[in-house]
């Protein structure tokens, strides 16, 4: 059904039974004729209509069995009170056509709050999709923008033109990384003082800034990644290295996932060891993969004192006195009174913290100042001052330590063992897990 829009304030609903079959002109024409006169002049449906404040009735009429049922819609743009008298005149119709007949008004609907509830939602809808449609823009705008910056920002550093961030000729610390990808990806995360090596062959541009730089190689968590650091321990002096997970590259890290891989570098000696890797780099002969050794050569000899223990049966008596004399020498009790008052307290602090990758930090007065991770150890003594008489961990003493403790004037070093040295600062005193033992 159409409605004249310019009319419709108020739509009356009229449900229509009769007793008999009629049609549309026939429904018409029972309401223009029965209710003629009946309201007076000024509520009179055909001046109404003719003055456009009764639309077009539209009526919905189907016949069953010798009935007829229907509906009819009747717009109005009279008032309300006219309106509902409109509607109930048209109740008073009792015949159409030949046939008895009953109209009931349903509903007098609002037009213009139906239309009020329609645009409402559909406004809804419209603002729903501005809003997503600037956020996509302004997302897509600004990554734009910041991507085209940081691409941007990436450099060709030295006589070789390696990819690098803008930092890399200003920063005491430098990332060594594999590849122009990687450099870009480090942008992203704001990260400016990294180097590109881009293959397995590391031009002379980063063994020479390996020399003068605190340098960290951030590689890839695969087989290339291995490689490209077994290169740059070999022909670069690397301090800290940090690996992507395993499996992913550092050109596909997220922000978060790059922060965390760096807050995880480990020294390069202590990486070293734990992988069980020499100092050019390559897997030590017997190594178990940790930088432990495996004890299996013990087990021939013990195989081998058992075959002795074993003479012949009158002699057996004669060495038995022998076999328990060891065991005095293996107890740990006679070593550790050869060890002063000061050392046994070292060791002590030592095995609290062994296999936890700590750090004691302790003062002149013996008062214990920081208990860190090892990876933050170096930092926390460059920033403690001077005020530190021991240090203590559970790692192995690096060059880079042992300078920090000569700026800081710390007198002993406690640690599992002692890494590549070139120089021993004077009036420094290093102990080592073995010289506790």
């Amino acid at each position: 059904m159409m409605l004249d829009p310019s009319t419709t304030k108020y739509q009356i609903k009229i449900k229509i039974h009769a007793e008999g079959v009629v049609d549309k002109p026939d429904v018409v024409g029972a309401i223009f004729g029965q209710t003629e006169g009946l309201l007076g002049e000024e509520l009179d449906l055909r001046d109404l209509q003719k003055s456009g404040r009764i639309g077009r009735i539209e009526v919905d009429i189907n016949s069953n069995r010798g009935k007829a049922d229907g509906e009819v819609l009747i717009p109005s743009s009279l008032d309300q009170v006219e309106t509902a008298i409109m509607a109930s005149a048209l109740e008073t119709i009792d015949r159409i056509g030949p046939c008895k007949a009953k109209m009931t008004v349903v509903a007098i609907e609002d037009v213009r709050v139906t239309k009020r509830s329609k645009i409402v939602d559909r406004a809804k809808e419209l603002l729903a999709d501005i809003i997503e449609d600037s956020k996509e823009t302004s997302t897509n705008l600004a990554d734009s923008v910041r991507e085209s910056v940081q691409i941007h920002e990436i450099l060709t550093y030295g006589p070789d033109r390696c990819p690098a961030g803008p930092n890399v000729g200003s920063s005491d610390a430098i990332l060594v990384v594999e590849g122009r990808n990687d450099v870009t990806n480090l942008l992203k995360a704001g990260i400016k003082h990294a180097i590109a090596v881009e293959g397995t062959n590391v031009p002379d541009t980063i063994k020479e800034l390996s020399t003068e730089r605190v340098v960290t190689a951030f590689v890839d968590g695969d087989r290339g990644g291995e490689l490209v650091l077994r290169e740059l321990l070999q022909v670069a002096e690397v301090d800290f290295i940090a690996r992507a997970p395993k499996g992913k590259e550092v050109e596909e890290l997220t922000s978060k996932q790059i922060m965390k891989s760096l807050r995880n570098k480990v020294p390069a000696e202590q990486f070293m060891e734990m992988s069980g890797m020499d100092s050019t780099g390559m897997k030590k002969s017997g190594s178990n993969g940790n930088g432990s050794v495996p004890e299996q050569k013990k087990q021939p000899d013990k195989g081998g004192a058992k075959k002795k223990d074993m003479p012949p049966s009158k002699d057996r008596k004669a060495k038995a006195p022998v076999a328990s004399k060891p065991k005095p020498k293996e107890a740990p009790k006679k070593p550790a009174n050869n060890l002063s008052d000061a050392q046994n307290d070292y060791k002590k602090s030592f095995e609290e913290i062994s296999g936890k990758s700590k750090a004691r930090i302790i003062g002149s007065k013996k008062n214990l100042i920081a208990e860190i991770p090892i990876k933050d150890l170096a930092e926390t003594l460059k920033a403690q001052g001077k005020d530190i008489e021991t240090v203590i961990f559970d790692g192995i003493i690096t060059q880079r330590i042992l300078d920090i403790a000569s700026e800081q004037k710390i007198g002993v070093i406690v640690a599992t063992k002692i890494g590549n040295v070139s120089k021993q600062p004077t009036g420094l005193t290093i102990l080592t897990k073995n010289d506790l033992s």
